[in-house]
């Protein structure tokens, strides 16, 4: 297994990619460390990791506080010794432009997604550093390198992800540390199901299978696939792979 003795961190795991990503490096060896604010979600990715034979602590924890992403990383260092990969996926999505979307909305956009990819690195690279280095994906978004409209605060979010992974590569190139920005397109979500709802009431499937018709391959990813993705840019095959955003988007992107 890839990642046999090693602690992996998940933020936003209780669903979508973070939970994907939580059980994949579980099913590898590793011993996962689960964040989220949705407590019963949570235990249960944690409890799927658990029944099948792996370790996973879950963590409940608002990622864009500092208190809760440093008891985070305390818990995880208790627990398991240390902590070797980071995965920063907790997000949420919200849509408006820059005149109709309220402060109120901005600032906790900007909070959850770019200030928790911030605070769960400030926490976890230091650990890294004590057992000789390690590697971050932080979840952004296609959103955050192409135009798209109605996103103001969430493609800034993401834009502020890729641009701070690209800083955090060069800043702990010396410590033995890798960080790479994930870009997903769309991807079969409830983050993604709420959108399709709130776009299209009463049929979201239709609006996800339209979605789905933007991107080259014909369809929306799932989760377990942009995991896959995650586990590969933290493992040793990935070893000369920093300072990249890697967009995982089915082909959406080559579309614009």
């Amino acid at each position: 297994m890839r990642f046999e003795g090693k602690v992996a961190l998940v933020t936003g795991a209780a669903t979508g990619i973070g939970a994907a990503t939580a059980v994949a490096f579980g099913a590898e060896g590793a011993s996962v460390v689960l964040s989220d604010v949705n407590q019963s979600a949570l235990d249960e990715s944690a409890g799927e990791i658990q029944t099948a034979g792996g370790q996973a602590l879950a963590v409940l924890a608002d990622a864009s506080r500092a208190a809760d992403a440093q008891r985070t990383v305390a818990e995880a260092v208790a627990a398991f010794g240390g902590i070797d990969y980071l995965v920063a996926s907790a997000g949420i999505q919200t849509y408006g432009t820059a005149v109709d979307t309220d402060e109120d909305t901005w600032d906790r956009t900007l909070a959850v997604n770019a200030k928790g990819v911030y605070l769960a690195a400030k926490y976890c690279i230091p650990e890294m550093v004590k057992r000789g280095g390690g590697a971050i994906v932080n979840v952004a978004s296609v959103q955050g390198l192409f135009s798209q409209p109605n996103v103001a605060a969430y493609s800034a979010s993401k834009g502020a992800v890729i641009a701070m992974t690209r800083t955090m590569a060069i800043d702990h190139a010396g410590d033995n540390i890798r960080a790479n920005s994930l870009c997903p397109g769309s991807v079969d979500t409830p983050m993604l199901r709420a959108s399709a709802e709130l776009f299209s009431p009463g049929n979201p499937n239709g609006a996800l299978q339209e979605w789905g018709g933007l991107h080259t391959l014909g369809r929306i990813a799932q989760p377990e696939e942009m995991a896959q993705v995650a586990l590969f840019l933290c493992s040793d095959a990935a070893s000369f792979v920093t300072g990249a955003a890697i967009v995982a988007d089915g082909g959406l992107t080559i579309r614009l």
